[in-house]
């Protein structure tokens, strides 16, 4: 069984992909190609802004995203503790201060209603993050910040194609950033990333940021760093756009076919009314996480844990006042959150499969605590 399955897929897109891979090894234009600007042109119009700046990966696209605001040493940017390292990572790299606001209990995204208790006058940024798949509450972030005036970038490394008020997911704030991992629901076959913004002066930094800082040919007006998305990639992703919106569809329907299951075993996700998800991850929560995942390991069931850590208790952030902070809802979430098997081509029998075993093994476990 896989936990997400790239191979179905390619097989669906084979001839589309091989036609696109087969005209970028014609052309021979392997950096900035045509593509890239056919994939932005694509991207922008799905999203529903101005400007796409397509990037070597998520993580460049955060580093990007802060360099063109104007991030630099001593600032401090507020984010969530529970999400991947790059988020913190990149303000750390920055030499910024990463301040934690801990997390919603049912959408395990950024609390707003903690959030003005963190800002402060060295407040350059606020990242919000989307995680499994569902947007963070930008409605409410955007208030705060407003009030503030800083700017929000929205980390949408795993939402992409997920809606919030009926707005696409990058187009939510000042900048959106996403990810092209391939286990993420648009996925390239290397890394790759996004910005996304209306903004079109930001939208010029950070095509410069993006290529060592030239505005032309060995013209460096600012610092930049090498972030380009390669054509080959974006030949990739222009083939998996078309049966997207399709894929989206099919990932709901699975989400929904496991909430029937698990409904009355774990807590399953809890979607907002005002969101939709892409569901990049289908995590459950439950007290028994780690007995879990040893006995689906057995019975040929992969799983993940999305993350079993917060950044404010990860050693690269021991120096910093965060590290002897408490955000117990981040800290409770880390110690119960489990992923299982998730993707567009996943079987109703073998999702039966997959909630019967885990049934099996939560009955098993209360039967024996009881």
């Amino acid at each position: 069984m896989k936990f997400i399955d790239l191979a179905t897929q390619q097989q669906r897109i084979k001839p589309l992909l091989d036609q696109r891979l087969q005209a970028v090894l014609a052309h021979g234009q392997y950096i900035m190609g045509p593509e890239i600007v056919e994939l932005e042109d694509q991207l922008a119009k799905f999203v529903g802004v101005d400007h796409c700046i397509s990037v070597a990966s998520g993580t460049d696209a955060l580093l990007i995203a802060m360099m063109a605001l104007g991030v630099k040493a001593g600032d401090e940017v507020i984010t969530t503790p529970f999400t991947f390292i790059a988020t913190g990572e990149m303000i750390r790299l920055l030499g910024a201060i990463p301040v934690f606001v801990d997390i919603d209990p049912y959408t395990y995204n950024l609390d707003p209603a903690k959030l003005t208790q963190a800002i402060t006058a060295r407040t350059k940024a606020i990242i919000g993050v989307n995680l499994f798949g569902q947007c963070a509450d930008y409605q409410a972030i955007n208030a705060v910040a407003a009030q503030y005036h800083i700017p929000v970038i929205e980390d949408a490394a795993q939402s992409f194609g997920a809606t919030h008020h009926g707005e696409q997911s990058c187009s939510l704030t000042t900048i959106g950033c996403t990810s092209f991992f391939p286990s993420k629901p648009l996925g390239c076959y290397g890394d790759g990333g996004a910005c996304f913004t209306n903004d079109a002066a930001l939208a010029t930094t950070m095509r410069q940021i993006r290529v060592h800082g030239q505005s032309q040919r060995y013209q460096h007006n600012i610092i930049g760093i090498n972030g380009r998305l390669d054509t080959m990639q974006a030949a990739v992703l222009l083939a998996k756009l078309t049966i997207f919106t399709a894929e989206v569809k099919a990932r709901q329907q699975i989400a929904d076919y496991y909430n029937q299951l698990l409904q009355d075993i774990a807590a399953i996700p809890t979607i907002m009314p005002e969101n939709t998800s892409v569901y990049a991850q289908y995590t459950i929560q439950i007290e028994e996480r780690d007995t879990l995942r040893e006995q689906l390991k057995a019975a040929g069931i992969p799983t993940a844990v999305h993350y079993p850590k917060p950044l404010h208790l990860q050693p690269a952030f021991a120096d910093l006042a965060i590290a002897q902070q408490h955000f117990p809802i981040a800290e409770e979430v880390a110690k119960k959150v489990i992923s299982v098997p998730m993707h567009p081509y996943l079987k109703k029998e073998t999702i039966s499969t997959i909630a019967a075993k885990i049934t099996k093994i939560l009955a098993g476990s209360v039967s024996m605590n009881a």
